[in-house]
């Protein structure tokens, strides 16, 4: 348990489609078209409901505060500002990364699926969310695909061998469809941890895994308040020098190539804006001379799937088959929510003018 809370807080569960209405009803408040708090409210429940409350409805305080400060900006859309074909180059203007990202992979997808191949490169995007949401929308379509983000101007990760906040948590994903079969989504920040585990260990009174943080002298420690109470600390690159490599990849391919920006002196972020670039490769599979390709790889993840398995563990995921366990799990038991992300998702409804009678009610579906 951490020190900033004296009890580990209550967690409730509420049906997926009542947080999805209760979402989308305080971004329409705030402002937003409803096809604008439909997506997303689509985007940050299904989050939830593939087990990433990282990236789920625990942001809405954090794009709240980012809207009052005049940096999240409401029904924009993408435009593409540079058209070569094969090459797309898409501006954000800080809309809501959750339309912005969908109308560029849909672009993307349709060049994609016209040329057998196509690059887009996202720029300054508000918080695109969980990664592996844009690759199921590629590989819905049929489409093979792998992403490159930064998290501009805002460092929370320490490089390999240093002691302070230089990087973003800058994710990586790719995806593999398979006809007929969920596909193969590989989804993960280049920290060892996310930052948003951190406040949702922080919220619930837990301390997080060895080795994901150090403190403000870069000292190790299992406490997530460094990373949500003065002085901070840092999250740490995931596998050493290999996940710092990684991140500095995404960080250049991402803000650089897309004609965004990277993170350094100049760049640092002093607002609650959380500024995203993505390098997309989108890929036709029927493009290439690979009859075979699906037989391939179901036969190679079969067998990785036949390994014996090691002590302690029941069974060998492929990826993304967690998150379709965890999604299964929760569509039928309900999204748990701890006390205080629903209080701090209350606080940010009445902030965008929501009464609190409104708000009280929603809490009637929690069981």
């Amino acid at each position: 348990m951490t020190d900033h809370q004296t009890a580990q807080p209550t967690t409730s569960r509420i049906p997926a489609d009542q947080l999805h209405a209760y979402v989308k009803a305080i971004w329409e408040q705030a402002g937003s078209a409803p096809r604008e708090a439909e997506l997303v409210a689509d985007h940050l429940v299904a989050a939830n409901l593939s087990g990433h409350d990282s990236h789920g409805v625990g942001m809405i305080p954090s794009y709240v505060a980012s809207l009052a400060d005049a940096q999240l900006r409401l029904n924009l859309h993408a435009e593409v500002v540079k058209d070569a074909g094969a090459v797309l180059t898409v501006e954000g203007g800080k809309g809501f990364g959750q339309v912005i990202a969908f109308e560029a992979m849909e672009r993307g997808i349709e060049r994609a699926r016209r040329l057998g191949i196509c690059a887009v490169g996202l720029r300054g995007a508000h918080h695109i969310g969980r990664i592996g949401h844009w690759a199921e929308q590629c590989a819905r379509a049929g489409l093979v695909s792998f992403h490159f983000v930064n998290v501009a101007g805002d460092p929370l990760v320490a490089p390999f061998g240093g002691a302070d906040r230089r990087i973003g948590t800058n994710p990586f994903c790719a995806a593999f469809p398979r006809p007929g079969k969920p596909p193969l989504v590989l989804d993960f920040a280049t920290s060892t941890i996310a930052f948003g585990k951190t406040r949702v260990a922080y919220n619930q009174g837990k301390p997080v895994p060895p080795g994901a943080l150090i403190d403000h002298e870069g000292l190790p420690t299992l406490e997530p308040k460094v990373m949500h109470e003065a002085p901070f600390g840092s999250l740490t690159p995931f596998g050493g020098h290999k996940g710092f490599g990684l991140a500095a990849m995404c960080e250049i391919f991402g803000g650089a190539l897309s004609g965004g920006f990277t993170t350094h002196a100049d760049t640092l972020g002093t607002t609650h804006a959380i500024i995203n670039c993505m390098l997309s490769v989108i890929i036709d599979p029927a493009a290439f001379d690979a009859a075979n390709a699906q037989a391939e790889a179901d036969a190679f993840i079969a067998w990785v799937k036949d390994s014996p398995l090691a002590a302690g563990t029941e069974r060998i995921y492929e990826p993304g088959e967690p998150e379709r366990v965890r999604r299964a799990q929760r569509e039928a038991e309900g999204i748990p929510i701890d006390a205080a992300t629903w209080t701090q998702i209350h606080e940010a409804a009445r902030a965008v003018g929501m009464s609190e009678e409104e708000t009280a009610r929603w809490s009637a579906h929690l069981r």
